[in-house]
């Protein structure tokens, strides 16, 4: 369980879950250059896998007494290869509410344009649409 900062006690997670692991990696070195302007948020971004976001997601004090320290079958503990890493975790903590809201709403802001980009330029993903658009004819 975590433990709350009583100078910053609001925070909010989010994980965004991107195709790949260089277009999570291109995410977050496109959104971390922009520092918080305000000093009553703190934000960190990290790249995690899926079965890493899903073991944080649920408390596993419990397990702890299980053989493999409780993890789940086919999951490594902390053996994650770089390639798996294709979710984006932000982690905001902030004074008030109202500054965590307005933070995280500039974040989405930055985010969109940040997918837009890749939608629209990424090599990648203009490729996958081509097959999506490829597959759809032939069930046409």
């Amino acid at each position: 369980m975590a433990v709350l900062n009583p100078d910053f006690p609001c925070s909010l997670v989010i994980s965004i879950p991107l195709p790949t692991h260089r277009l999570a990696s291109s995410a977050l070195q496109a959104l971390q250059v922009d520092t918080e302007l305000s000093p009553l948020v703190r934000r960190s971004f990290s790249l995690v896998s899926m079965t890493e976001h899903d073991a944080r997601g649920a408390d596993r004090s419990a397990d702890a007494h299980l053989p493999n320290g409780g993890a789940f079958v086919g999951e490594s503990n902390g053996e994650t290869s770089l390639e798996e890493k294709t979710v984006l975790r932000t982690e905001y903590k902030a004074t008030t509410n109202r500054m965590l809201r307005v933070s995280v709403n500039g974040f989405f802001e930055s985010m969109g344009v940040v997918l837009g980009v890749m939608q629209e330029l990424d090599v990648d993903v203009l490729a996958e649409e081509r097959k999506l658009a490829q597959s759809q004819i032939q069930d046409v």
